[in-house]
């Protein structure tokens, strides 16, 4: 494996490591902000994972989000991987 195929892996994991320390902080904020009220009715229905709504496509996370959580949101932005990775590679630049 080349040199530059060996950098931008270790990057990667690095990149994602730093995402899933910030989005496992907004999971709690946004747990303590609801009261943990995280789901709206067809989210609860079917049974999806509270903790998947902080990752993924805001398509789906806004489908199943409570009243709450999307207030919530509507304060503290809920950030996808893809928004964190293109701020944390601007950072390097």
């Amino acid at each position: 494996m080349s040199l530059h195929v060996k950098l931008a892996i270790a990057a990667w994991r690095s990149t994602r490591a730093e995402f899933e320390v910030v989005r496992e902080a907004a999971y709690h904020r946004a747990v303590e902000a609801t009261n943990g009220a995280l789901l709206n009715r067809r989210g609860v229905e079917a049974g999806i994972d509270t903790y998947s709504l902080f990752i993924g496509s805001n398509i789906r996370a806004y489908a199943y989000a409570s009243r709450e959580l999307l207030d919530h949101w509507a304060e503290y932005p809920r950030i996808t991987y893809e928004q964190f990775e293109r701020q944390t590679m601007e950072d390097y630049r």
